[in-house]
């Protein structure tokens, strides 16, 4: 917890509404010589009139007197963790109430409010009507506006700049996140070099430790954009059958080198389901469920372990430490349980019509979303 700095506020609030200190006095019904006091620190104001000078500033009674509750980053863990599970079991609107809750009571703790948007972002969909979602969305959005306007952190602001724009791109409004993305996210910007200028700057300052901890964490993100990247040109030239062939070619070869499918599982799965798409709209049928099948395999090596962690491997040795300061850590954005609800949402693709009456497509479908539930067997209708 900060400092309080209920005198220093009170000079800072005044000076913003220019008022005197006999003005002050005035509204409040104390005398002058009391305001003196209070922005000198002989004395504070009565309890029962922190309301009435808060609200006359417009400011909450914690902003007026300088508290501002902060969660440590294993706090932050802890807590998203177990709202991502509340969201898998509990009713949706129990869980919002809980979440809003929270949001209010740490709402200058600007790294939770952050995850406390990107856990919107992940579970809005559960919301009974589109109305409901388009409102969490934007309640979302309004806590990283928050987070803009008043969190000095660098890194935190960065984040809330994009997960702003990703908001803004599911309730459709695709200007504002052009606006918001299009200043830092040209590839020709220098600030697309900082990550290797920071290796640099570590090696010359004699940190190799550190300098080979940064240098793989960008290899590593640097080959999920890649493939990440690649899904997109997929989406983005789905009627060029040759060159989507040739997509498809490439970053298998480099998911089988970097060993993506046992690294970064869910990644993995994303570009296999892309390539399924891809098939299924060009009519081929076989390579469409080939490629479903290699989709259920990384689906069954996400949710196959008992937590959902990301790790690091042989080669990316240095990765679990890089991880670990991470805002999440190791842990998965959502639980488990979620995750296998919304596989039979994917599973119900348009590019899939055409094999909703086969048979191997049926149990796929079953394993997927039904398989992992004790006591559950295919029964063909």
């Amino acid at each position: 917890m900060n400092r309080l700095n209920l005198p220093d506020n009170i000079i800072r609030l005044r000076h913003r509404k220019k008022l005197t200190q006999e003005e002050l006095a005035d509204f409040m019904g104390v005398t002058k010589a009391s305001v003196s006091k209070w922005e000198k620190g002989i004395s504070t104001p009565d309890i029962l009139l922190l309301p009435q000078l808060a609200a006359y500033f417009d400011v909450t009674v914690d902003e007026l007197i300088g508290y501002e509750a902060q969660l440590s980053g294993e706090q932050i863990r802890r807590r998203y963790g177990e709202l991502s599970r509340d969201f898998a079991v509990l009713p949706f609107s129990k869980v919002l109430e809980k979440v809003r809750t929270l949001a209010h009571k740490y709402y200058a703790c600007y790294p939770f409010l952050l995850q406390l948007s990107v856990l919107m972002c992940n579970h809005y969909m559960l919301a009974g009507t589109e109305m409901d979602q388009k409102e969490i969305l934007e309640e979302a959005i309004c806590w990283c506006s928050r987070i803009l306007e008043n969190c000095s952190d660098v890194g935190v602001c960065s984040d809330a700049v994009v997960l702003k724009a990703g908001l803004q791109l599911r309730l459709g409004n695709s200007r504002e996140a052009i606006e918001a993305l299009e200043p830092s996210a040209d590839p020709s910007r220098l600030a697309g070099q900082n990550g290797a200028l920071l290796v640099q700057a570590y090696q010359l300052a004699g940190d190799m430790e550190k300098a080979r901890s940064f240098a793989q964490a960008k290899e590593y993100l640097d080959l999920l954009n890649l493939t990440g990247d690649a899904m997109l040109a997929l989406s983005l030239n789905g009627t060029d059958q040759k060159h989507c062939e040739e997509i498809i070619r490439r970053i298998k070869g480099v998911m089988e080198l970097y060993k993506v499918e046992t690294l970064h599982p869910n990644t993995a799965a994303q570009f296999y389901f892309q390539t399924a798409v891809f098939y299924g709209e060009n009519g081929r049928d076989e390579e469409g469920m080939e490629a479903l099948r290699r989709f259920e395999q990384c689906v069954d090596r996400l949710l196959g372990t008992e937590k959902l962690m990301l790790h690091g491997d042989d080669y990316f040795d240095y990765l679990d430490e890089w991880i670990e300061r991470l805002p999440l850590g190791s842990m998965a954005p959502r639980d488990k349980s979620f995750i296998r609800q919304s596989l039979r949402e994917s599973l119900k693709h348009p590019a899939f019509d055409r094999l909703k009456e086969k048979d191997e497509f049926q149990k796929l479908v079953f394993r997927l979303t039904k398989g992992g539930e004790k006591g559950v067997s295919y029964v063909k209708d």
